[in-house]
């Protein structure tokens, strides 16, 4: 009923055609500049602090693992749109004012880092001791097995259900729109408010969206697939 009624007013049918037409690239545009930066730079983060976290959880000693706990169950146990108006909009109530691009990159990085975390930590659990025995049996250290033994089966666990994190992170960065953060979201956010087209012009951006995680869902596949592979000739993992 609703696409009858919009195709039956060709004059309303030019009207869309030309909100397409000008608000596609702004909307791509907000893409490239922010929302795929914005993923890439908080997710390399993240993964920094979530190697460093599930590390201190399974290696370090009471006090580490009692902070690296407490900084998982704080960031996955509240919301990230609370998170990130802690950041911009709550620290300047005590004097700390940051930037929306910084808060959004502070706020996603430690959200992402929290919940990869336990991916990693999981990931190198995984590996059978015999892999450690193995190691220490030639002489390497605790540090050496992890280096060279461990980590590299472990990416392999990992790197599945860390692409999904990145992928839902890509969707994720939406949220940035409401700290001030120009990426996709927000520039459709601000051309609607001059047409007044918000179904439509949310649509677009809800497009672009599919497409850039329908790309990044087929990376994935192909990747999962080369590993699968590759599992296979080694005989698999231990």
């Amino acid at each position: 009923m609703f696409l009858n009624s919009i195709f039956q007013n060709p004059e309303r049918v030019e009207k869309l055609m030309r909100i397409m037409q000008h608000s596609f690239i702004p909307l791509l545009e907000g893409a490239i500049k922010y929302t795929i930066p914005l993923t890439i730079i908080t997710f390399s983060i993240g993964l920094i602090f979530a190697f460093l976290t599930a590390i201190s959880r399974i290696f370090g000693n009471k006090l580490f693992q009692y902070i690296a706990r407490f900084y998982v169950s704080l960031f996955r146990g509240t919301p990230l749109l609370v998170q990130l108006f802690i950041i911009f909009y709550g620290l300047p109530t005590i004097g700390l004012t940051i930037d929306p691009l910084p808060s959004a990159i502070i706020g996603f990085s430690l959200n992402i880092g929290a919940y990869t975390s336990e991916i990693i930590r999981a990931a190198i659990l995984s590996i059978s001791k015999v892999q450690w025995e193995a190691a220490y049996s030639v002489g390497m250290t605790r540090s050496q097995a992890l280096r060279r033994i461990i980590l590299p089966q472990a990416a392999r666990v990992s790197i599945p259900p860390l692409s999904n994190s990145f992928i839902g992170l890509v969707k994720d960065t939406s949220l940035a729109s409401l700290i001030l953060v120009t990426e996709m979201f927000r520039r459709a956010q601000e051309i609607a408010a001059t047409n007044y087209e918000f179904l439509f012009v949310y649509c677009i951006s809800a497009l672009i969206y599919w497409i850039i995680c329908f790309i990044l869902s087929i990376i994935q596949g192909k990747v999962e697939d080369r590993l699968e592979r590759h599992i296979g000739r080694s005989g698999g993992i231990t």
